[in-house]
């Protein structure tokens, strides 16, 4: 029986690592920072180094990440960030065997991809597990049991929804929704709306220490950013009201998926999920108003977990402690 000694979340927002017995030792920004030049591109920054830099490079300097979506999109630049977390953290231990955590709706391309990636870091075993099904070990549900569980998880680029019955997904879903589209959509709304352009990174402040759902919020922050007119520094004011009319469809929509999903059910799933609730996690699970939002328009008796962001890897790392349960669950992936 084979054994692991690592555990990584490549997510769109941040990556993180876990070693056994260590606990999470890194989280960072996926972010490539790349500059062009004479000879084409030359990295000038990698996780926290390439966030530190949004807004404040030339032109000529592209920050971006190398996954989207769950999906490689640029593999060498992806390459180049993970052995520079790996070295990161590294001392005397040997790049052996690695759990690597994964969308519920992977295509068998996109595993091999990201299969043979970690080989060409030095990771001799690399065994692929659905991030929803560590975030129900995360969050204290016995996955192994006949009584079927449910987890909505709501990251940085994509949410999850997978109903989970014997180590294995029963029906899952991932839907192009996470807190990045969210920064996005904020950059649009104030720019469209108060003449005001913000860096992406400036909106998700924004996303994070007022968005509210809310709707009688009275947080606010003050932010700059250019005016769209005369292109100069303006100041201005930001309430959680602002926030609301971006927030509101953005878990509308991830709501209904999750009711259209139980609604699919057999009858005997559905019973299980009313009896055991849904465990909502990740990172846009902190946002404040979730709770009081989902009591209002959400029909089914639910739960947030804490540390919502931390669930997942969290929950891996309980799998490189139980390597029965860990080959279980890659025999039924």
């Amino acid at each position: 029986m084979k054994k692991y000694k690592f555990a990584i979340e490549i997510g769109g927002a941040y990556t993180k690592i876990y070693v056994k017995d260590f606990g999470i030792v890194l989280c960072e920004p996926t972010l490539v920072a790349v500059e062009a030049n004479a000879n084409g591109y030359e990295i000038v920054g990698l996780g926290q180094e390439a966030k530190s830099l949004i807004g404040k490079t030339s032109e000529n300097v592209e920050i971006f990440s190398p996954i989207i979506n769950g999906q490689v999109s640029n593999y060498e630049y992806l390459k180049e960030l993970l052995n520079y977390f790996f070295d990161k953290i590294e001392t005397k231990r040997k790049r052996e065997n690695i759990v690597a955590l994964v969308n519920c709706a992977i295509e068998n391309n996109d595993k091999t991809i990201l299969k043979n990636l970690l080989n060409e870091i030095g990771f001799r075993e690399v065994a692929l597990v659905p991030t929803v099904i560590c975030s129900c070990i995360g969050a204290g549900k016995n996955i192994s049991s006949t009584k079927t569980n449910m987890v909505v998880n709501i990251g940085g680029a994509n949410t999850d929804i997978a109903v989970i019955n014997m180590n294995a997904i029963v029906k899952g879903a991932t839907l192009g929704l996470g807190g990045k589209a969210v920064d996005v959509a904020i950059t649009n709304s104030i720019a469209y709306n108060h003449g005001i352009v913000l860096g992406v990174g400036i909106s998700e402040n924004l996303k994070v220490e007022i968005g509210s759902l809310y709707a009688n919020d009275t947080l606010n922050m003050e932010v700059t950013g250019i005016d769209v007119e005369n292109k100069m520094p303006r100041s201005y004011i930001i309430t959680s009201n602002d926030l609301l009319p971006i927030l509101e469809p953005f878990y509308d929509e991830i709501v209904r998926s999750a009711d259209v999903t139980i609604t699919s059910l057999p009858p005997e799933i559905s019973t299980d999920i009313i009896n055991n609730g849904v465990v909502f996690v990740g990172g846009m699970s902190n946002i404040n108003g979730l709770d009081n939002y989902l009591k209002r328009n959400f029909a089914y008796p639910f739960k947030i977990i804490p540390d919502a962001e931390n669930v997942s890897i969290l929950g891996a790392g309980k799998l490189l402690d139980d390597p029965e349960l860990l080959n279980k669950i890659i025999e039924n992936f």
